[in-house]
């Protein structure tokens, strides 16, 4: 067993798979690999596991239902928590991450808790997406950093990568969301825990198979959750300083920048 492991969620994600698990399997990261499959109907799950049946790297969960983003990267975590894996890895399945971005990643897990890839800080860029996607991101972490008063610039980025010790200072059990705003709720909750958080550039590149499960629900859910935690935080702020006579911890303090890690994009 490697000391990471690299969860991947599916649903119909058949031709994007073979190909992605066998980039992070070649990257020069010294990882397993956990495929968490929502019941695909094209077949995705078939194929993981004979991709398993070839190579004790990999590894697949099967979930009856498609229950979301973060519900299928809450089982991994569960998992790979489990098994002892020393860091765990959020990469989607379809492409637009990097896996070669691995190495540098966990090597800056050394020193940090979380390690953000992401695309809005100084040398990250996104490839073929359209203007309206990239402001719709761009506002979406525009937005968070104002109602919850962080300072990440990529909120919603899903290429992550834990130190299992510190993800077991996060109680999962309270995490709210299921769906994208997921990967905000489990921000929000690292920043509030106090642990290290460190942004690095990455290149974003659109799939090329398949469609986006973003939808207008989906922002509608994040909006709403944001602006409810961000009055929560400065209810409980108000609070602290007026009854306690303190003021909370910083949740800016702990998270940082650093420059470009090696890997980049690797052609198809």
């Amino acid at each position: 067993m490697n000391d990471a492991l690299v969860i991947i969620p599916t649903f119909n994600e058949r031709e994007n798979l073979d190909w992605i698990v066998g980039r992070t399997l070649a990257s020069g990261a010294s990882v397993d690999v956990l495929v968490v499959d929502d019941g695909s109907p094209d077949g995705t799950g078939e194929l993981a596991d004979a991709y398993a049946d070839r190579d004790p790297r990999v590894h697949v969960m099967h979930r009856t239902e498609k229950a979301g983003l973060g519900a299928a990267y809450l089982a991994g975590f569960a998992w790979g928590l489990e098994r002892g894996y020393d860091a765990l890895v959020e990469m989607d399945a379809d492409g637009s991450h990097h896996p070669e971005y691995l190495p540098g990643m966990l090597e800056l897990l050394r020193e940090n808790d979380l390690v953000l890839g992401s695309r809005w800080v100084p040398g990250g860029a996104v490839e073929n997406w359209p203007l309206r996607r990239k402001l719709l991101s761009r506002g979406g972490s525009w937005y968070t950093r104002g109602a919850l008063g962080i300072r990440v610039a990529d909120t919603t980025g899903g290429f992550r990568v834990f130190r299992s010790s510190a993800l077991r200072r996060i109680d999962l059990d309270l995490v709210e969301s299921r769906g994208y705003c997921f990967q905000v709720d489990l921000l929000w909750r690292a920043l509030q825990a106090g642990l290290r958080v460190v942004e690095t550039p990455i290149t974003f590149t659109e799939r090329i198979h398949g469609a986006s499960k973003m939808s207008g629900s989906i922002v509608r859910e994040s909006l709403t959750k944001v602006t409810l935690w961000g009055l929560r935080r400065r209810s409980r702020a108000v609070v602290e300083l007026v009854v306690r006579r303190r003021r909370l911890p910083s949740v800016r303090a702990t998270s940082h920048r650093v420059g470009p890690v090696r890997g980049g994009v690797s052609a198809r």
